[in-house]
């Protein structure tokens, strides 16, 4: 038995998010029907974490344990001839027969696009905000970098089926910035892991200070314990792509 890395980038418009749900279209499901068919049984594959419905990928990570013998670059056309155009394996490599991408992941970045411009390309419609209307971005990009740190961002995650287990909702957030490029206002953020709906909780928080609605302050008053703040208000999942998922040298060998 073989373990293979995978480097996949998805559009997630038509698709219920990373992971299997019976019934429905999903990125998971989809790769673990094809692939299954080169194996000849069926497979898990194992991703880096979810990303939610209508959510994009650059560069998931996951992996798949195969005894099929083919070579890495085989597999990646074979795979890729029998995928949706939705979807499709970048990068095919040996790793090691223990390697997770959840587990084993360093760091994530993620990035979300506000287009500011009037007039919206329906070629870039499923893959941005279009927000036209006015916005203090000076106030917007000021504040971005507040995220950095490690802090408990319960105030910026969604309900998860798993927080019934307690688990900590603290995470570290190693670089947060918010830019220009050309008419698209553009956050990236970088951290150690991302809760439940966490980046558009986070971006739609900008969206609030830079229409006036919030200042700095409440930004950072969502990090006490027990603020009491609902999360949100959460922009939509089309704008919003995993960029990257960063390991430590030998963890994929």
């Amino acid at each position: 038995m073989r373990r293979l890395r995978l480097e996949v980038a998805y559009d997630g418009t038509d698709y219920h998010g990373w992971q299997l749900q019976p019934g429905l279209p999903t990125i998971q499901g989809v790769l673990e029907e094809v692939i299954g068919q080169i194996e000849g049984r069926p497979v898990h594959v194992a991703g880096s974490g979810r990303t939610d419905a209508g959510v994009h990928a650059l560069a998931q990570v996951a992996a798949v344990s195969l005894e099929n013998p083919i070579p890495p670059d085989n597999f990646r056309r074979a795979v890729n001839r029998l995928l949706p155009r939705a979807i499709r394996i970048r990068n095919v490599s040996e790793a090691d027969p223990e390697f997770h991408p959840r587990f084993e992941a360093r760091q994530k970045t993620y990035e979300y696009r506000i287009f500011r411009g009037e007039v919206c390309s329906p070629f870039e419609r499923l893959y941005v905000y279009h927000h036209p209307y006015p916005l203090d971005e000076a106030a917007m990009m000021e504040a971005a970098p507040l995220f950095e740190g490690e802090h408990d961002f319960t105030a910026f995650a969604a309900s998860d089926e798993k927080d019934r287990l307690g688990r900590s909702k603290r995470r570290a957030i190693f670089r947060s910035v918010m830019s220009h490029q050309g008419e698209i206002l553009l956050y990236r953020v970088t951290g150690s892991g991302f809760l439940k709906h966490m980046v558009r909780n986070m971006v739609g928080v900008l969206l609030e200070i830079g229409k006036g609605n919030l200042k700095r302050g409440d930004l950072l008053a969502r990090f006490e314990p027990g603020c009491g703040v609902a999360p949100g208000p959460a922009v939509p999942a089309s704008g919003l792509f995993l960029v990257s998922v960063e390991y430590a040298p030998n963890d994929s060998r």
